[in-house]
């Protein structure tokens, strides 16, 4: 598996879930490049939660931690500034990157949504563009995501937690494959 379908995989998983069996593919996707890496794998109660539930229930899970609990909300502006002046700059930057670098981001998620950003770095993974994507993921992401982690292991254990942890581990490594972070 290449980080590409990694990245692809994490966002599907971290985007509000349409199709179970597309879900357990993804997991699927993702814990194969983990261990291939080397890397730990935080994501494994996600194939059992997934299993285990009907799409409803996982539609229904998924408002209530991510929607209903602003210590989760997968939105990393909100996390680094909360509401003020400096949330719009990240938003306005992060949307002038994708179009840069020919993103068009599928759905209606603002900007900042991690499964959004996840996306988009499988997206500059595809067009070799490494180096920005390491800054990107340096300067944009891990930021945020790092906020995102910590806020939400206070307040709830989850499977999503666990995807929201392996989206760190996997932007780490990446960005740590040339010290840039």
């Amino acid at each position: 598996m290449s980080i590409i379908e990694s990245y692809r995989g994490l966002s599907r998983l971290l985007d509000y879930p349409n199709d179970r069996e597309g879900l357990l593919a993804s997991y699927g996707s993702l814990a194969s490049h983990l261990e291939q890496e080397g890397l730990p794998s935080p994501a494994l109660p996600v194939a059992s939660f997934v299993q285990g539930s009907t799409l409803a229930e996982l539609q229904e899970d998924y408002v209530a931690n991510f929607d209903f609990n602003p210590a989760a909300a997968p939105y990393l502006a909100h996390h680094l500034y909360g509401d003020n002046q400096k949330k719009g700059a990240f938003l306005i930057r992060v949307k002038q990157e994708f179009g840069r670098h020919d993103f068009t981001p599928e759905g209606c998620e603002l900007p900042d949504h991690l499964a959004v950003l996840l996306s988009f770095l499988a997206h500059l993974a595809k067009r070799g563009e490494d180096a920005f994507r390491r800054s990107f993921i340096e300067e944009m992401v891990l930021p945020g995501l790092n906020k995102l982690v910590e806020g939400y292991a206070r307040h709830a254990a989850s499977p999503w937690l666990a995807l929201v942890t392996a989206a760190e581990i996997l932007c780490s490594a990446d960005c740590k494959e040339v010290s840039t972070c």
